[in-house]
């Protein structure tokens, strides 16, 4: 009996050992993508700024930063349910 749950000990313990890694990994991933599209949303204004002045740039990004948010929400809903 005392193997046994020795055996379940050490399970358990690798089990937890993974499952904090893949958190880990996903977090840094999560913090990659944020700053990816941070990149990608200065790099549309940067370039819009040039055509349609610093309030339009901004103006247009502000809205292409709440489309995506938009959609990253709207799919999280259908996940969800």
């Amino acid at each position: 009996m005392a193997e046994l749950a020795e055996a379940e000990g050490r399970a358990l313990r690798r089990a937890g050992a993974r499952l904090g890694a893949g958190l880990v990994l996903m977090a840094l991933a999560g913090a990659l993508a944020a700053g990816g599209l941070l990149a990608c949303l200065w790099a549309l204004h940067r370039w819009l700024e040039g055509l349609w002045g610093p309030e339009g740039a901004a103006l247009a990004t502000g809205a292409a930063a709440l489309a995506v948010a938009g959609a990253l929400a709207w799919q999280a809903r259908r996940l969800v349910r």
